[in-house]
């Protein structure tokens, strides 16, 4: 074959894989559209039987030379790349997205910048039992510097046997002691109903991770003019937390904070299995703060220092944990709560670290 019959055949080739990308880009732009009305009906983008339809079609109308086989891989290929397309798309849509809202989100508790790039301790018992009780843990706080306080007023438990907290005067108690000490209380709510009340005595809605998925509880909490931690669900992936995390921020309440508290996996060594990728996954795909909470993630008092540590270097707004003035006598999650001198030396050890500036 002469190099001008090779030229032109090239010259051919080229037009084609023009054409084909022509083809291809419009393809895609049909897909987006389809993707659009999707995700207006609540349809699920992945749709199995579409696909084998259109890879039958293809079988059918294939006059070679490929062979089928070899065409309908080609076209998997293709069929997965507009599906990714699809899912670009609507991350893009939501507002919580890094994509949709470059900036950080910067939460302002009362003073305390969450997100500001200042590492925050949350301290606190599991559950508050007395105001005897919180005032000595909160004083010891204080004294470290550190004003957020967490505490659980409303204690959603796995056995209905269990101690489920004080409630209301839960709630009061925190709101007395934080008025004495100038603190900022962080508390759980379990639900819709009782969101309306905790605005008089909690500057953080608290959604735990068994609420993650109680979708009235978040767009209630999502219409109120008060910060929210949302802590991920026990078996939740990171996508269907970004996707709760959405339902709050699309009421109009764009004061959000992520928390990571450890996934159920077929570990038994740890309470939970502690998550560590999910900080900077969360910090690369939204623009809201994140958290980690130690206590709950390991269920050990000896793995709060180093997962603390890890949670911090990884890129983690605040780190959470327990303390309670006699862990033996608490009334729920006694072997993970610090005592106040295992609470001291925590910090310190934080400190020397150089990974916590205080």
């Amino acid at each position: 074959m002469s190099n001008d019959k090779l030229d032109v055949l090239r010259s051919e080739l080229d037009e084609v894989n023009l054409k084909l990308l022509e083809t291809i880009n419009e393809r895609a732009r049909l897909v987006q559209e389809i993707g659009k009305v999707k995700s207006t009906q609540g349809v699920n983008r992945f749709d199995p039987v579409r696909e084998r339809s259109m890879l039958d079609h293809i079988a059918a109308n294939n006059k070679g030379p490929f062979e089928t086989s070899t065409l309908q891989h080609l076209f998997k290929q293709i069929f997965k790349a507009s599906l990714e397309l699809q899912e670009e798309d609507n991350s893009k849509a939501l507002l919580v997205s890094r994509k949709k809202h470059p900036d950080n989100t910067v939460v302002d508790l009362k003073g305390v910048m969450m997100g500001d790039g200042q590492q925050r301790l949350v301290m606190g018992p599991c559950a508050v039992e007395s105001y005897e009780q919180v005032l000595t843990v909160a004083k010891a706080l204080k004294e470290r510097g550190i004003k957020l306080l967490r505490g659980g007023a409303f204690k959603p438990r796995t056995s209905p046997y269990d101690f489920q907290g004080l409630g209301l005067e839960g709630l009061q108690i925190l709101k007395k002691v934080a008025d004495e000490l100038d603190m900022v209380v962080i508390s759980e709510i379990v639900s819709p109903a009782d969101i309306e009340t905790a605005l008089d005595y909690v500057d953080v809605i608290q959604i735990g991770a068994r609420n993650m998925q109680n979708f009235e509880l978040l767009k209630t909490a999502g219409a109120v003019d008060k910060p929210v931690l949302l802590k991920r669900g026990l078996s939740a992936t990171i996508q269907e937390f970004i996707h709760a995390a959405e339902y709050i921020v699309a009421k109009g309440n764009n004061n959000l904070m992520l928390c990571e508290r450890g996934i159920r996996t077929y570990e038994t060594a740890t309470r939970n299995t502690l998550d560590i990728s999910a900080v900077p996954i969360l910090k690369q795909e939204t623009h809201l703060p994140v958290l980690v909470d130690v206590t709950h993630s390991t269920g050990r008092r000896d793995l709060l220092l180093p997962t603390a540590k890890a949670a911090f270097a990884i890129g983690a707004d605040a780190v959470m944990a327990e303390v309670h003035p006699d862990p033996a006598v608490a009334l729920s999650d006694s072997a993970q709560q610090m005592d106040i001198p295992q609470f001291n030396k925590f910090v310190d050890d934080l400190l020397a670290s150089g990974l916590y500036k205080g």
